[in-house]
């Protein structure tokens, strides 16, 4: 039993209720003063987690990198990056979450590595056809004296998928693939090497004490047997399944992840997998968390859903239904280190238009005081949800988007390869404040050398962790509760859930026994139930009790004689 009273060995399996923490962490605490975030500062906050109440962490990528996508561009799977730290530190900081009663996850990146690993050096330095190039997608160009680009897949960044290589002769070569950035060339997972390399740093952190990895780009590591053109099926799978897309969501990826889940079960405790798959739709999310597969998978759906009851209604009925069929339990999420944040999303009208990318919204009206009451409803609603849930680093202070960033501090690659059209994710990066009345607000030591790597906005003074815990009306305060209630509560974590009708305009459902949530969207104040206690709300009710608009209220509820029901 850990000393804060969780026990690590329970016999329900922890990862399907679990509540996890993302730190990003060039952005979540900065130790050595230098403005960048790193191990020692994460340390130092280790408490701060723990209170909170979460039940594990999720380290963004710590490893060595030329940091030209924020350490997605891997150039050593099994080392730690300078900037962060030590492979010790790592150690050190792995035995103080588990001694606090937490695990630790980190980032895996199996879709591409950094141009600068050896692999890829190597791979530059050898004739085309050879091994070294075959742990890549390296291909002959088209049109006469191959000019042209193997086919006409796009980066998700910006501009053509494709970059052509100059060989050891110092002739214009080969061209290789890179999803992202051209320093981050693709991996080819038809190739053994690749599977055995991966398969020894699972095992590397497995050893060290790691409890898990998020995998990044889930839905795209196999591509479809001569690289087929995107026309005529597009950029993303066709909403109803049928067109196989050559480079998204492709069915031989799920032969890798068996060989995955059966290295992690091999472990006296088993290691887990969450995915990042982006894919269209729970059924398609769900073949991702089979028995044999992957543990857990973020909804998306329920991230990119309006402030609205149809479509929230829609997203979480449609992925409960999904789930329970493969039997895995559904994983949360509002918002990540790749997404607006959700005070910023839900601040913009409901009308239907994405929500995913601050260019989606930078151009529509905010209301950010109602953006902010909607996030904390929200959040509520995500964590009496069945399954799983993650907060990333600064929804727990409902930090919104910083959407006015200067143009010569943003990094995120989308801005240089889209020509400086798109804005990128910066916004939803910017270091989170811990105490003080001016920037960098405790995110490095007094005697820092450097200012934060992004600027903090001047009025994040009244949302540090220290003024939010002063605060009983505060999100942190709201946060806190609400995970201390969600641990204690028999009703909450894993299970089912039963919709009660409300009016129109309006949420609710029960979870036995004896729970029950309201969240109104926007209709008139909602009736709550009969025999029903308030446990926690996330904005003030009505002087009679009933829910307002823009609000959400966990109940404890006693059914009436004769009614399985709690009384509606």
């Amino acid at each position: 039993m850990a000393p804060n009273g969780r026990n690590l060995s329970a016999v329900t399996p922890w990862w399907r209720s679990a509540v996890i923490y993302e730190v990003y962490i060039r952005s979540f605490a900065d130790g050595d003063g230098d403005g960048v975030g790193d191990i020692a500062g994460l340390r130092s906050r280790l408490p701060y987690l723990a209170d909170l109440g979460v039940d594990a962490l999720w380290i963004t990528p710590w490893y060595p990198s030329p940091m030209r996508d924020g350490g997605y561009d891997v150039s050593d799977l099994l080392g730690i990056d300078r900037a962060f730290g030590t492979l010790e530190e790592a150690r050190e900081l792995i035995a103080e979450v588990h001694h606090l009663g937490l695990r630790v996850l980190l980032d895996l990146v199996p879709n591409h590595l950094s141009d600068r690993h050896p692999w890829f050096q190597a791979a530059l330095a050898a004739p085309a056809g050879s091994p070294a190039r075959a742990r890549f997608i390296f291909r002959d160009g088209r049109g006469p004296a191959g000019e042209e680009p193997p086919n006409d897949w796009t980066s998700n960044f910006g501009g053509p998928a494709w970059t052509r290589v100059t060989g050891p002769d110092g002739r214009l070569d080969q061209w290789y693939l890179h999803l992202f950035t051209p320093a981050q060339p693709d991996l080819d997972w038809t190739n053994s090497e690749v599977r055995e390399e991966f398969a020894r740093t699972m095992r590397f952190w497995f050893e060290l004490g790691v409890d898990g990895f998020r995998i990044d780009v889930a839905h795209g590591l196999i591509k479809a047997e001569g690289l087929p053109d995107l026309q005529p099926v597009g950029s993303a799978p066709a909403p109803d399944h049928t067109a196989s897309h050559p480079h998204w969501d492709r069915d031989e990826v799920h032969e890798i992840y068996r060989s995955w889940r059966a290295l992690a079960d091999a472990y006296a405790d088993p290691r887990i997998f969450v995915a990042e798959a982006w894919v269209n739709g729970p059924e398609r999310l769900a073949r991702y968390v089979r028995p044999d597969e992957l543990h857990t998978a973020f909804n998306f759906d329920f991230l990119l859903a309006h402030w609205h009851p149809s479509p929230m209604r829609r997203t979480i009925a449609a992925t409960l239904r999904a789930h329970e069929a493969v039997g895995a339990p559904p994983t949360w999420v509002l918002s990540n280190h790749d997404t607006v944040r959700e005070v910023s999303r839900y601040a913009r009208p409901a009308d239907g238009r994405p929500v995913r990318r601050l260019d989606d919204l930078i151009a529509r009206p905010a209301d950010l005081a109602a953006g902010r009451r909607r996030a904390r409803a929200a959040a509520l609603l995500m964590l009496a949800l069945p399954g799983g849930a993650y907060i990333y680093q600064g929804e727990e202070l409902g930090l919104a988007e910083v959407e006015d960033l200067p143009d010569e501090v943003l990094r995120d690659p989308g801005w240089e390869q889209s020509g400086h059209t798109r804005r990128g994710r910066d916004g939803c990066r910017v270091p989170i404040p811990w105490s003080g009345l001016e920037p960098p607000f405790g995110f490095s030591p007094p005697s820092a050398s450097a200012p934060p790597w992004l600027p903090q906005p001047p009025d994040w003074r009244s949302q540090t962790v220290e003024a939010e815990s002063a605060e009983e009306d505060s999100t942190l305060t709201l946060y806190r509760g609400a995970l201390r209630l969600r641990r204690a509560h028999p009703a909450l974590g894993d299970g089912t859930l039963r919709w009660i009708e409300v009016q129109a305009g309006a949420l609710a459902f029960v979870r036995e026994p004896g729970f029950a949530c309201i969240v109104n969207f926007w209709s008139e104040p909602v009736e709550p139930p009969a025999e029903a206690d308030v446990m926690i709300a996330s904005g003030p009710l009505q002087d009679d009790g009933r829910v307002p608009a823009d609000t959400a209220v966990w109940f404890a509820v006693r059914p009436r004689p004769g009614l399985s029901s709690p009384g509606w």
